[in-house]
């Protein structure tokens, strides 16, 4: 264990499979195990009534038993509005908390909990630090987080709105093919262009950078946000599902095509580790054990593997092709190609990683000396170290990221006037000049927009706020100054000043959909040092409301015909159980009333189904089907209103700007 006495600043690689923390030890950077001794943590989080939240592989284990209770690859929902998660939602345990309506903020229900993406990441950075601190023996408050390079806006905020809600002060948001690079850069002294492939569980990145004198410099970047390992995963496991429904001798038919959430994370473990054997053997078994206790066990070659992902793994050909038209370079003249990413160890990638690059072709091959699932973190180590004031091994070194996409403002007529460049150095700053389109306008409506397309509605919409009080004058005349300022963390300032008046306004571009500095601020003073208590006191009163509901039921139910039915057995059953849930509500624990509700719960089993049966009779007694259905609440329902409603905005705002 190192022995250190002041507070640390550590990298974190905050990953869609697996998050890691690492540090700078001398001149080595070094991964930080957790405490089971893993080097890996696996993202998830998991909620257990008796221990608050776990992390990690304990939270992975929860998956089988209780699906629901647990929420992993929260990074592909991060700074994501909720009309863009709907496909992705189909493939996980956990739902949208109710009453969510599109451009709210994405809430999660998972273990009775209401939660936000940047909340579930929070768990995971939080025992990041625990690992941390455990390990170094001293406080850690600062850090360095890693993101994919082409990482929006929205997405970098919800990133660092997640280390602040975790207790931690983010020094910078670094661009994980440019951490890789980092971590190759510590023991290489050479010149050149240097390609990063990372290729992850929920995203893909490839970057082009220039080495010179330790200065890396991203020349172009690319990639795909919602591309990776979890797509072939989720292939595999579509596979698996219509293989047993359709094998009338597994008997789980009906199983496979409505599985539960611990059906599909089995399914879903057993295809995970056949594709990670499949990166070393030829063929390798799917095999789940079914819950009628019948196994499901089928054979996948490598050469069946690798047609179905190809699909996959092509789409990652389209984005490097184009880093490297944007560098302006030739695959030739890659000098060095960086492997990131556990789904790089599939073979098939290296293969088409060989193409693209022309590798075999010039006798090289792929860096992957370190390893892959490891490389991000421990670059964001070295750039921790450079930010807390630099060792002998790091002193010489200088980082210098890019944006992504392109920055601008909606002009005259719905078009882009963009600002700042993609692949521009950040941080940066631009300038432009707009004037108003309309005589007498006294105020302008500020879009700001991020994307490539020439036209304001195909682009990606980031914010809006207006520039109020300009003197009225003849269209032409105001001369408005907007001027983009891009930080070190890649997140946006925008401010507009009408020169001729003075007039000003301003604004850090944050999402929509993203969290308020209130709301950040609320999550940051409910301290995680009260997570536990707080779940214990929301299952009591959960807990409460049940018995008081299920208590109420059966008393009214005693009026009905089919209390008659009952045997005196069943009666005083029920009887007992009511006696036993009342005292343990007035007793308060949560236990002693969960234990109640299940008493009470089986005893009147055969009375539900006795008045259920009897409430059918009656319902369609001299009835359609077509009327009882309706009688039973199968009635189709009415559109809902809000979906016309949201197109509604406010026509008292000014015109856009016209570029000038």
């Amino acid at each position: 264990m190192a022995d250190e006495t002041a507070a640390r600043v550590v990298g974190i690689d905050l990953g869609t499979t697996n998050s890691l923390v690492a540090f700078l030890e001398g001149d080595q950077p070094t991964i930080i195990p957790g405490e089971d001794g893993d080097r890996l943590v696996p993202s998830v989080v998991a909620f257990d009534q008796e221990h608050g939240f776990v992390v990690g592989n304990a939270a992975r284990a929860t998956l089988l038993t209780d699906a629901s209770s647990a929420v992993y690859s929260a990074k592909r929902l991060m700074g994501r509005a909720v009309e863009d998660v709907q496909e992705e939602l189909k493939l996980f345990p956990f739902k949208l908390a109710q009453g969510i309506q599109p451009g709210d903020v994405v809430k999660l229900e998972v273990g009775g909990l209401q939660l936000t993406p940047p909340e579930v990441s929070a768990y995971i950075l939080l025992q990041l630090k625990k690992n941390a601190e455990r390990f170094l023996g001293a406080p850690v408050t600062k850090a360095v987080i890693t993101v994919p390079a082409y990482f929006n806006d929205a997405q970098r905020q919800a990133t660092k709105d997640a280390g602040r809600i975790a207790g931690l002060d983010v020094l910078r948001l670094v661009n994980e093919p440019t951490a890789a690079a980092l971590a190759y850069g510590l023991d290489k002294d050479r010149d050149g262009l240097i390609a990063v492939y990372d290729f992850g569980g929920g995203t893909f990145d490839i970057s082009i950078l220039k080495l010179h004198e330790g200065i890396f410099e991203v020349v172009a970047t690319g990639g795909d946000t919602h591309l990776g390992g979890d797509d072939i995963d989720n292939l595999l496991i579509a596979i698996a599902l219509d293989d047993i429904a359709g094998d009338a001798e597994l008997g789980a038919g009906d199983l496979a095509s409505q599985p539960s959430g611990e059906f599909v994370q089995a399914v879903r473990k057993a295809v995970i580790e056949a594709k990670i054997a499949l990166s070393d053997a030829g063929s390798a078994k799917i095999d789940v054990v079914l819950p009628n206790g019948r196994r499901y066990a089928r054979e996948m070659t490598r050469a069946q593997f690798d047609e179905l992902a190809s699909g996959v793994i092509a789409r990652t050909a389209g984005p490097v092709r184009q880093a490297m038209k944007d560098a302006g370079v030739k695959p030739e003249q890659i000098d060095e190609v960086v492997l990131v990413g556990g789904s790089t160890r599939i073979p098939a990638v290296r293969a088409l990683v060989d193409e693209l690059f022309s590798l075999s072709a010039r006798g090289r091959k792929p860096h992957t000396e370190l390893n892959p699932d490891e490389v991000v973190a421990l670059g964001a180590a070295v750039q921790a170290q450079i930010l807390a004031g630099g060792s002998a091994a790091t002193e010489d070194l200088l980082l210098l990221d890019v944006t992504p996409l392109s920055l601008g403002i909606e002009a005259l007529g719905g078009v882009v006037a963009k600002i700042i460049d993609r692949n521009s150095t950040i941080p940066a700053s631009a300038t432009e000049h707009f004037t108003t389109g309309v005589d007498g306008q006294t105020n302008v409506a500020i879009h700001v927009l991020q994307g490539e397309r020439e036209l304001a509605k195909d682009c990606r919409s980031l914010a809006r706020f207006d520039l109020k009080g300009i003197p009225p004058m003849m269209a032409g005349l105001p001369r408005i100054e907007v001027k983009f300022l891009i930080d070190a963390n890649g997140i946006l300032h925008v401010s507009a000043r009408e020169q001729r008046s003075g007039k000003e306004a301003d604004i850090e571009v944050k999402p929509t959909y993203g969290l308020t500095d209130e709301q950040v601020e609320s999550m940051i003073l409910a301290s995680f040092d009260h997570a536990e208590e707080d779940i214990e006191a929301r299952q009591l009163i959960e807990a409460k409301n049940e018995a008081e509901t299920i208590l109420s039921a059966v008393e009214k139910g005693k009026k009905h015909a089919a209390w008659t039915m009952l045997t005196a057995d069943e009666v005083e059953a029920i009887e007992a159980g009511i006696q036993q849930l009342t005292g343990s509500v007035a007793g308060g624990s949560y236990k002693v009333i969960r234990a109640g509700i299940e008493r009470l719960d089986k005893a009147t089993r055969r009375f539900a189904e006795l008045m259920m049966d009897t409430e059918v009779m009656g319902a369609m007694k001299g009835q359609t089907m077509q009327a009882a259905g309706a009688n039973l609440g199968e009635a189709p329902t009415a559109p809902h209103p809000f979906a016309k409603a949201e197109f509604e905005e406010d026509e008292d705002k000014g015109d856009h700007g016209s570029h000038g």
